[in-house]
């Protein structure tokens, strides 16, 4: 396999081949003499050759049960380009569903064609459509920072509100258009939610690599299922290739604060029915472009950033689209429902007027749905309740066209006439805000959750008055400004990204300032990938360094980038524990030890903090406690605001008299 001679492997790669965890590896390394040599790297982080890792593990009898497709993937990854790499995969598929096929990508690298070759042996050995999905996954989480996927939750929930929404009888053959589809997450999704005679795709996509993915993909759904699939690359709004083409069905999650989405060739449209879209609401013409390709009585799922319900220059389409009946619905999502995680993105539901002379008139309501109290509670990174928001927003759709049927709450029916003033916000918690009061089953709900709180926070209290802070010898302790010195960890600060950063080309990641970390510690931006120095991984501990806003976490969930006055430091897992060193330096007496100044503004040197100095297992015991500590602040935390939540509800009861004597 002269191909992957030279491909490098890291030691988390290793423990993913082998099927164990980087701990093993690392004691491998330690015990046996044979293991291979480095080849590049550093200390921290070194390199090693996966022809050499894959001879010694079969040698060793440590690869027996491990299929070809683990050792596929670091080929893939070594050829460098995401482009690359992602169009190989995609001829891959091909290959493996069909040896004969045709090569789509002849400018593929004959490194490339070679691996293409061997990918697609394996995909017919281990399974084509498992092994082409193993790649496209592990080629997503590699390029996770370029890349603004649809989660598959969020895209079936788009799928089941389309089909919802929609008006007509199902046909015998549904159309559905996805004009932004990416890798073809939403396309995938609405394959397998439509239980329909048969089915045809029209997807589209600018990214080559990204539209080759996509075919793949949706080639794999098509082997056992009747539908027909068309994938273009193209721009869509500039060269719409589907022109003219009609859809029962759309759902789009296009790119957002594009301002070069082409305002000047466009001026004059046909799609704009509603208005010439600014140049600063590129948003609104994805909107226009679903609402033209839909059939009568045809559903458009869109998923928007929450600025375009409410900014100044969009009023005047917002408006066109209520007055006509076009805009029906939107649902405001709880943040992490889809990149950027830190928003609390939007679902703008369109539909399309049924004609003849039984189409009903234009509704004079619109339904706003306020979904964001699904957001889980006590996780630093946003994630949804999936069960509990897919439920309340399909039932808030059943009383679409039900003005007379209350919705959940949460929900409400709108008057145009409320609608349509001189803002034309269509910000859903603006008018699902003042809601009525809690039933007395909401509040026997939440006398039950502030119970269980408390439970659990005596639970925890008893664990840690239980520990033992006896008097003893003190431990000998050291900086991290030594550790750093040893290879323990690598020490790295935060960066503004430069004024250019908006108009850099490629994904983005979200951007964490001490503002940020002043208010709510959640990322409040994002920055193009290419221009954040310094980001934070799984596993990283972060550090504010700042008195009044001093604190040390393990970063948990997707790459964020740091800002001035953060820090990152990346632990050898050989020798220190990320979460023992998270609460050692996270004491509030280390910050006050290493603070320049003795005002609360000051500066923390980072490399004057102290960490104690303990064997790794010894670490490890320190760890779990930490730990449990940081799980009693935060019950506290959860209490605290159960508590004042009840205290208000109960306040407003009183006041008006309801108490019965």
């Amino acid at each position: 396999m002269s191909v992957h001679d030279a491909v490098p492997v890291s030691l988390a790669e290793i423990a993913r081949i082998a099927g164990v965890g980087r701990a093993a590896v690392s004691n491998w390394r330690r015990r046996h003499d044979s293991f291979p040599t480095r080849i590049g790297g550093t200390d921290v982080s070194p390199q090693f050759s996966l022809a050499d890792v894959e001879r010694w593990l079969r040698d060793s009898g440590k690869l027996m049960d491990i299929g070809g497709r683990e050792l596929l993937w670091p080929r893939f990854e070594a050829l460098g380009s995401r482009n690359e790499s992602g169009l190989a995969i995609a001829e891959a598929a091909r290959r493996m569903r069909s040896s004969k096929a045709r090569i789509a990508h002849p400018e593929l690298s004959a490194q490339a064609h070679e691996l293409v070759g061997e990918a697609a042996k394996v995909g017919r050995e281990e399974g084509p459509r498992e092994t082409f999905e193993f790649l496209l996954q592990r080629w997503l989480e590699t390029h996770v920072r370029q890349l603004s996927t649809t989660p598959p939750q969020l895209a079936a929930l788009m799928a089941r509100i389309a089909l919802a929404v929609r008006l007509g009888p199902v046909q015998e053959v549904l159309t559905l258009l996805d004009p932004a589809c990416g890798t073809g997450h939403l396309a995938a999704a609405a394959v397998q939610e439509y239980g329909v005679p048969g089915l045809e795709v029209l997807a589209c996509e600018r990214d080559p690599a990204l539209a080759a993915l996509t075919a793949g993909r949706l080639d794999f759904l098509a082997d056992d299922r009747d539908i027909r699939t068309r994938v273009a690359t193209a721009d869509a709004l500039r060269d719409d290739p589907f022109a003219g083409a009609k859809a029962d069905i759309a759902l789009c999650n296009p790119p957002f604060n594009e301002r070069d989405w082409g305002y000047e060739e466009l001026a004059t449209d046909q799609r704009w029915t509603h208005g010439l879209p600014p140049r600063t609401e590129p948003e609104l013409a994805w909107v226009q472009h679903l609402f033209s390709h839909l059939k009568p009585g045809g559903a458009a799922v869109v998923v928007l950033p929450p600025a375009v319900a409410s900014r100044k220059a969009g009023r005047r389409i917002r408006g066109s689209l209520l007055r006509t009946g076009a805009l029906r619905a939107v649902v405001s999502l709880p943040p992490g429902s889809a990149q950027p995680h830190s928003v609390s993105l939007q679902l703008w539901i369109l539909r399309a007027a049924q004609d003849g002379p039984a189409a009903a008139p234009p509704s004079q309501h619109a339904l706003l749905v306020d979904a964001t109290r699904f957001a889980r509670p006590g996780t630093r990174e946003p994630s949804p309740d999936w069960d509990g928001l897919g439920s309340f927003v399909l039932t808030a759709m059943a009383t679409l066209d039900q003005v007379d049927q209350e919705p959940p709450k949460g929900a409400v029916h709108v008057p145009l006439l409320d609608l349509l003033d001189d803002e034309v916000d269509v910000t859903p918690g603006r008018y699902t805000g003042a809601t009525a009061e809690p039933s007395r089953k909401e509040l026997a709900d939440k006398w039950a959750e502030f119970g269980s709180l408390m439970t659990d926070l005596a639970d925890h209290a008893q664990r840690l008055s239980a520990l033992d802070f006896g008097a003893g010898t003190p431990q000998t302790t050291t900086t991290v400004g030594d550790l750093a010195k040893a290879g323990a960890l690598t020490l790295r600060a935060g960066q503004q990204p430069p004024d250019s950063a908006a108009t850099a080309p490629g994904g983005t990641v979200p951007f964490l300032s001490i503002a940020d970390l002043l208010h709510d510690g959640t990322p409040s931006g994002m920055v193009p990938t290419g221009s954040a120095p310094v980001v934070a991984e799984e596993g990283d501990v972060v550090v504010a360094g700042v008195a009044r806003a001093f604190k040390a976490w393990v970063h948990e969930g997707p790459p964020m980038a740091l800002g001035p006055q953060l820090h990152v430091l990346r632990v050898d897992a050989e020798k220190l524990d990320s979460h023992f060193l998270a609460g050692c330096l996270s004491a509030p007496a280390n910050g006050r030890q290493a603070g320049t100044h003795a005002s609360s503004s000051s500066r923390v040197d980072i490399r004057r903090l102290q960490v104690l100095q303990l064997s790794l297992e010894k670490q490890t015991v320190y760890a779990e406690t930490f730990r449990g500590l940081r799980a009693f602040h935060e019950l506290l935390t959860a209490a605290g605001g159960t508590g004042n939540g009840l205290v208000s509800d109960l306040s407003d009861r009183l006041a008006a008299g309801r108490l019965t004597t």
